[in-house]
């Protein structure tokens, strides 16, 4: 069937719409480059977006990186300062991760990274965000969240994490974490908000230690 009575992709119908021209307005050849131009546009802007999906990935686990996680961050606390509403970053730090690198390896390192990053996208909702900080510490955005419900959830994701089991190379890895909670509800820049969950991470780590040698020498 030739291209003068043949239909038109939507792409290519939208093309002429947007130059004022009718079909019978263009030559045949003039449609056949269209359609190809469309087609070409069109499989060019995939590539860019799966790049960008890619970009805004980490390198070892299923979350987003740094960088993006940053971006998202600065989105939410925008939508924070506009709307009034509620949201949190938690922070995530990995107990142990060294001693279970020196002891099995990299490979059995990045298996444990790669759960972990999994079973935190997998344990909040879409609307949340998950990335990796960065070695072994990963960060949660909890969009339209008051405090007592990042508290909540911070106390059953550390649950979580405490009781998976990571198998690697036939071997059972068992990990622990530590989590921060910082309730955003000011204006500030996205790392000062990781860094104040990121105190609070360290404060519940350290008040964890002091209870356990308190414990252990009773």
């Amino acid at each position: 069937m030739r291209l003068g009575t043949a239909k038109l992709g939507s792409a290519t119908s939208q093309l002429l719409q947007g130059l004022g021209l009718e079909r019978r307005d263009v030559s045949a050849a003039a449609l056949a480059a269209l359609e190809r131009l469309s087609a070409e546009r069109d499989a060019l802007a995939e590539k860019l977006a799966a790049a960008e999906a890619l970009a805004d990935r980490d390198s070892l686990s299923p979350v987003f990186n740094r960088r993006a996680f940053l971006r998202e961050l600065h989105r939410t606390m925008s939508e924070v300062e506009r709307y009034k509403s509620s949201a949190a970053v938690l922070y995530v730090d990995l107990d142990g991760f060294k001693a279970l690198n020196d002891s099995y390896g990299h490979a059995a390192g990045d298996a444990v990274l790669r759960q972990v990053g999994m079973l935190l996208l997998d344990s909040v909702r879409e609307s949340d965000v998950v990335g990796r900080l960065g070695g072994d510490e990963f960060g949660i955005i909890l969009n339209r969240a008051s405090a007592e419900e990042a508290h909540a959830k911070a106390t059953s994701l550390n649950a979580k994490v405490n009781s998976a089991v990571i198998l690697h190379e036939g071997m059972a890895h068992r990990i622990r974490a530590s989590f921060g909670v910082h309730a955003i509800a000011l204006v500030e820049e996205p790392e000062t908000a990781i860094a104040r969950a990121d105190e609070a991470m360290y404060a519940d780590k350290y008040a964890r230690r002091a209870q356990t040698q308190a414990f252990a020498g009773f």
